[in-house]
């Protein structure tokens, strides 16, 4: 199959890029690079897809696509957002990321790939609100620009499968970590602070937030899944995650164990749109996909853990 990754040289676009090349199918990679965070990290990625032989190409998605629809796609897993709870980032810089670069794809699907076996959007459990907590048929009441918009972006594609125009489905995804997690998100930026002896920035009342803390190995298995089911999973909106739940206050302890350190803290006030609680339902997953997460918190934060100081302590 040929398959198109956007957001390819991020954090779970690379990891998926790579497993479905492990697959045997031909994968193609999308990503503007947009200096979010570190322009280099995403520069890593890239380097080390090109070394496995896929391409990224290096365009935005609300620019014009003709180019990157010169040969069909089988499917397309559309990663590509602006991330993130931050009060840095503006409405309108979610909204072009989002709900307009989404439009954009999809409207290039719709006139250069129409024959798509599926779009597979990635959403977010963060479309849930204050608590994500619940199963697939519970009304989201997203309270971030990031969760309302990532909704919106999810009823563009959805709206396309309900009135025949495309085979679609879309995945809401938990609290993913791993190696090549994000510099800002909790256990990269924990890692780096507990290795150099820095301040760590701690949210008021954030450790006692639960989370359903996913691996991104078990992440892309469960996307890869998709492949061959897309008949099953047209027009459905499916959660990825675990249904182990730690605090914030146990993930750091694990990183701590790992690390034989400890954490100096720098307490913040409370961060507005942080969800309080995640707690992956997972039903539908298991029953539609045969998905079943594998990987715990240990031996995950293991593996980033190994992942940073290879990377970034030579």
């Amino acid at each position: 199959m040929r398959i198109l990754v956007t957001g390819a040289a991020g954090f779970i676009g690379s990891h998926l890029c790579e497993k479905l090349q492990s697959l045997g199918h031909e994968v193609v990679g999308i990503d503007n690079l947009n200096d979010y965070y570190d322009v280099q990290l995403k520069e890593m990625n890239a380097e080390d897809l090109a070394e496995k032989g896929i391409a990224i190409y290096r365009i935005d998605l609300n620019d014009d696509l003709k180019e990157v629809f010169a040969k069909p796609f089988d499917y397309i897993y559309h990663l590509a957002a602006q991330p993130g709870i931050s009060a840095s980032t503006s409405l309108k810089e979610y909204v072009d990321n989002n709900v307009y670069a989404t439009q954009n794809l999809l409207e290039a699907v719709l006139q250069y790939n129409p024959n798509l076996k599926s779009f597979v959007n990635i959403a977010t459990s963060s479309v849930y609100g204050v608590e994500a907590t619940v199963d697939e048929e519970v009304p989201a009441k997203p309270v971030s620009f990031y969760g309302t918009t990532k909704l919106a972006a999810e009823q563009l594609v959805l709206g396309l499968q309900r009135t025949g125009k495309l085979k679609a489905c879309s995945i809401r995804l938990y609290s993913v970590y791993g190696p090549r997690e994000r510099p800002e998100k909790l256990y990269t930026k924990l890692i780096e602070n507990l290795y150099y002896d820095k301040p760590f920035p701690l949210f008021e009342g954030s450790v006692k937030h639960e989370r359903s803390f996913t691996y991104v190995g078990d992440i892309v298995d469960g996307l890869a899944a998709i492949i061959g089911k897309e008949d099953v999973v047209n027009g459905e909106i499916i959660n990825l995650g675990t249904d182990e739940i730690n605090t914030t206050a146990e993930g750091i302890k694990r990183v701590e164990e790992i690390m034989n350190k400890k954490l100096i803290i720098d307490h913040q006030p409370p961060r507005k749109g942080d969800q309080q609680k995640t707690a992956a339902v997972i039903d539908k997953a298991r029953r539609l996909l045969g998905y079943e997460p594998k990987v715990s918190l240990k031996e995950g934060l293991q593996e980033q853990v190994k992942w940073y100081l290879q990377k970034f302590t030579k």
